[in-house]
């Protein structure tokens, strides 16, 4: 994964639908060369890859796996494995409605804006229970004449006197059927009336009708026309047999959710105009499910530790806490995030333990892959080694960052060419942090200072430099100033010797921020990092360029031992990552930086870098300890760049702070409620008093309730701090168009 947009030393997918292997890497890296929508099919004369298998990822011929069909898989997502193919039928028709940001919406029922006043269970079951009990016993009443014979006075009035006898037209059991017809009626009568008082209605609503419906719902199958597994759209558009094979694969269980996900993207390439329909179609019939491949031929993850609805491209982080603070369409919902959330940025902030690397990054993390392996998303993943992000067979590239049995290296420069560019990059990596954190402010001077290196140095040697020669030029070294100034005289550089010249003049003033740099640099001088940052050509680092590709990346920082040099680097993938989703040509393609423990990463401008990806179709997800490992004047206009925020258990008063000023505060309604004691006057409501202090043995009040709105913060620091349970958070969610969840109380173990 290799440098830039070209992706030399990647696998990529000709212009005559065969693969080679390009560069000279020793391992190549498996990195998509373009989207996995549609590869372009083959033509006459050349082999068509197994159906079933994608690319290898270290050589130019694929492995032989025995049998084209691809395997089954080993649980279905959401639903027990069934052997014919109906639990994923079962998962893809099951109803997703639209719902409020952030509800896990595969299953989801609606509820009401507004909380019904409902009655209590026991009160509710008791009442309609002494009801029946009451009607009951009226009809034995009358059956048996002890409230007389008024009730018959009706009959009397209505019947002629003609079908009360025996010998009458209609015969004895005409009478009889008369006289119980009659007696029924008045049972029903009595029937609906002790019904409404007992509520029976209700009962059935609450009780007895979610029984019938989920049982209907499971018996149920949608319409042909309204089935997602029959590919209507496909068959309107004149390719009913690649319907039917998707169809055929769907029932058969050869199909799963990676495999639905990554066709419907196909499909929407299509439509779009980037592909053609024929060789969309003639890929459907040769491959069938395990078509338009991931370009690392993986169809799934090698596990999955998190809830996953590829349809909507959610993963469940947890469920919504049944409490009054949350809004009454959330209590109880599940909670989720996908790419409309995340692409408005995440900040997790809580102690260690709290969950935010179990249960918020790693299930992030894996949907990302998992959409990635749909073709949806391209992922970097930035964590200390051993942090648990997943394992090295759930990414394409593996950057293990000081570490001698790593495969691949990390570009320094981002990829680029420019220079200025790269000096703007490198100087946010080595002096972000040191810059005034208030947001107006700038690091101009550290990046004018490696611009005037860099620019001159790949002037001479075609490249930049490397770690141990950009420490010696911002030492001041003479030896390589000398063979540097010679080199562009040589070549006739008259325009780079004054720069040259310009940072010689300012080497040793007051102000130069040279020998800062110098120090920074040195931390990734060492012997631990001397095969890492090659800029010799002899091995292609990954460059964050390849994002324009549905690419799954890890990097691993090395934390232990080298704590600076870990931060330092999270800042250089952090401004890579802005600088290069701004200048994608595929923007399509959600584009996300998950980095786990961010501390040292927040600068000015980190935050206007995160600012500006929600245009670009990106995000980032941030997870801090607390809040004090940003400066003080970044932590507002941080929390106020992302649009989701998190406040996990175990928050200080001093951080609750915070995210109690950037909620707000709401109007509620307030009631006070005044017990004040009844005076009796005359002697018969005294007695009557007294009689109550008896049996209940306290005064008799009268209660008086006073209502009025109040505006209260949503949460306030000390409930943040105090009232939030361990496992539990409070999240607030906004979404790319703009729409809001108010902080919600969160189990993530739910």
């Amino acid at each position: 994964m290799v440098d830039g947009a070209a992706g030399q030393g990647a696998r990529a997918m000709d212009s005559d639908g065969t693969q080679e292997a390009r560069g000279t890497h020793a391992n190549p890296v498996p990195r998509p060369a373009g989207p996995p929508e549609v590869p372009a099919a083959p033509p006459s004369g050349h082999d068509a890859p197994p159906s079933g298998h994608g690319a290898p990822p270290g050589g130019s011929d694929p492995p032989s796996y025995g049998s084209a069909v691809p395997p089954r898989p080993d649980r279905a997502p959401g639903v027990p494995p069934m052997p014919d193919g109906s639990s994923f039928l079962t998962w893809l028709r099951t109803p997703r409605p639209e719902a409020s940001p952030g509800v896990w919406r595969f299953g989801h029922r609606p509820r009401p804006a507004e909380e019904p006043e409902e009655i209590p269970t026991r009160q509710l079951l008791s009442g309609a229970l002494i009801a029946f009990l009451v009607g009951w016993l009226i009809w034995s009443l009358l059956q048996n004449g002890y409230l007389g014979n008024w009730w018959w006075v009706p009959f009397d009035l209505i019947v002629p006197d003609a079908w009360r006898g025996g010998d009458s037209g209609i015969g004895e059991t005409g009478t009889f059927l008369v006289y119980e017809g009659y007696e029924l009626l008045v049972a029903l009568a009595i029937m609906v009336g002790v019904s409404r008082l007992g509520r029976w209605g209700e009962v059935w609503r609450r009780f007895v009708a979610p029984r019938f419906r989920r049982q209907a719902s499971q018996e149920s199958h949608p319409a042909p026309q309204d089935d997602p597994a029959e590919w209507n759209e496909l068959r309107a558009a004149g390719v009913a047999d690649a319907a039917e094979r998707l169809s055929a694969e769907a029932r058969s269980g050869l199909m799963r959710d990676v495999d639905h996900a990554r066709i419907v993207r196909a499909w929407q390439g299509v439509r779009s105009g980037r592909h053609s329909l024929a060789t969309f179609s003639s890929i459907v019939l040769r491959d069938g499910a395990a078509a338009c491949l991931h370009p690392s031929g993986d169809r799934d993850l090698p596990s999955r530790l998190a809830r996953h609805d590829l349809v909507t491209g959610q993963v469940r982080l947890g469920t919504a806490v049944d409490d009054p603070r949350n809004p009454y369409t959330y209590r109880g919902a599940g909670l989720a995030l996908g790419p409309d959330l995340l692409g408005t940025s995440l900040v997790a902030v809580g102690p260690a333990g709290s969950g935010k690397t179990g249960a918020v990054v790693r299930p992030v993390a894996e949907s990302l892959c998992l959409q990635a392996l749909a073709g949806r998303a391209a992922v970097v993943v930035v964590g200390a080694a051993g942090a648990g992000l997943g394992p090295a067979d759930a990414y394409d590239v593996v950057v293990r960052i000081g570490n001698q049995e790593s495969e691949y290296d990390l570009d320094l420069y981002g990829g680029t060419t420019d220079p200025d560019e790269a000096a703007a990059v490198l100087a946010e990596a080595l002096a972000g942090d040191l810059a005034d954190p208030h947001p107006g402010s700038d690091s101009r001077r550290s990046t004018t200072v490696l611009a005037q290196l860099l620019g001159p140095f790949r002037a001479v040697h075609g490249r930049f430099p490397s770690v141990p020669e950009l420490r010696g030029l911002l030492d001041g070294s003479p030896g390589p100033f000398a063979a540097l100034r010679q080199g562009l005289h040589d070549a006739g550089q008259e325009s780079l010797l004054r720069e040259l010249d310009a940072r010689e003049r300012q080497m040793g003033q007051p102000g130069d921020v040279g020998g800062v740099l110098a120090d920074r640099i040195a931390l990734l001088d060492r012997p631990a990092f001397a095969s890492f940052f090659d800029t010799s050509g002899a091995t292609r680092p990954f460059t964050l360029k390849a994002l324009d590709h549905p690419v799954r990346v890890r990097i691993d920082l090395p934390e232990r031992g080298h704590a600076d040099a870990s931060r330092m680097l999270a800042r250089l993938v952090l401004a890579q990552f802005t600088a290069s989703v701004a200048v994608r040509e595929d923007r399509s393609l959600f584009a996300c930086l998950v980095l786990d423990d961010a501390t040292g990463a927040v600068t000015p401008e980190a935050v206007r870098g995160i600012q500006r990806l929600r245009s670009g179709n990106a995000g980032v997800v941030l997870t801090l300890r607390t809040l004090d490992d940003v400066a003080r004047p970044l932590r507002g206009p941080l929390l106020g760049a992302t649009g989701c925020r998190m406040a996990l258990s175990g928050l200080t008063p001093w951080d609750g702070q915070d995210f109690a000023e950037v909620w707000g505060k709401e109007w509620t309604e307030a009631r006070d409620v005044t017990d004040r004691q009844i005076i009796a006057e005359t002697p018969a409501g005294k007695a009557v008093h007294m009689l109550r202090r008896v049996i209940t043995g306290k005064a008799p009040t009268a209660r008086a309730v006073t209502v009025r709105q109040v505006e209260r913060e949503r949460w306030s620091a000390s409930e943040l701090a105090h009232a939030v349970p361990a496992g539990h958070a409070v999240l607030s969610l906004t979404d790319v168009k703009g729409e809001h969840a108010p902080p919600l109380l969160v189990d993530l173990r739910g």
